[in-house]
């Protein structure tokens, strides 16, 4: 089958022809005024250059060229499920992240300031992972420590009041659970509250009403 480079070209050779063999000035004048050649030879030009620019196809077992994969440097990820427990002299916070027992120590970083604490665990399965908690209350930072166990990482916080009890662990902790709870109305005696609009109505009458 005639491909369509092909039959532009035999189009072209048959205007050739066409234009040689015609002794009509009519005819000519027709053919010349269409640019039945230069529209062919146009067409012809930009099949070739599309021919050229395609991909050579794969002969045989041929194997196209390996694609590299990007280099990835990794992304920190935020951390932000915990539980904790309080003793007498310790917060502990107990962090879940699947295989960091198996990183290394150096990867495994906990910065302490009296009121928070900075965990950044890097290069677990390619990522890494941060958490950053604001304390309620201050804490010693030289007796506060952190130990690595299977898929946690506990952050061991000394508190600096002893003996002391924690209600919540954070501010935002703190001020979320007192958003929940319903406001207390003051319960007052029904009767009551009916005397003392019956007093205030009787201050403000008129002697008529009085």
């Amino acid at each position: 089958m005639a491909s369509a480079l092909d039959k532009l070209q035999n189009n072209l050779e048959e205007v050739r022809m066409l234009l040689e063999k015609t002794s009509r000035k009519r005819v000519r004048d027709a053919l010349t005024a269409k640019q039945k050649q230069n529209k062919i030879e146009t067409e012809i030009k930009n099949k070739m250059q599309q021919k050229s620019w395609k991909k050579p196809e794969l002969l045989g077992n041929e194997k196209p060229a390996a694609v590299c994969a990007p280099i990835t440097t990794g992304y920190t990820m935020k951390v932000s499920n915990y539980r904790w427990d309080q003793f007498h002299k310790f917060l502990k916070i107990y962090i879940t992240l699947m295989g960091v027992h198996q990183v290394t120590t150096e990867n495994v970083q906990v910065h302490f300031t009296e009121r928070s604490f900075d965990l950044l665990v890097k290069n677990l399965n390619g990522k890494s992972y941060s958490m950053i908690m604001n304390l309620l209350k201050p804490m010693s930072v030289e007796g506060s420590s952190k130990k690595v166990k299977t898929d946690t990482v506990l952050v061991l916080c000394r508190k600096k009041a002893e003996n002391t009890r924690w209600e919540y662990l954070t501010k935002v902790e703190k001020e979320c659970k007192e958003k929940e709870k319903p406001s207390e109305a003051i319960e007052t005696d029904p009767s009551e509250g009916l005397m003392n609009v019956l007093k205030k109505i009787y201050e403000d009458g008129d002697d008529d009403m009085k």
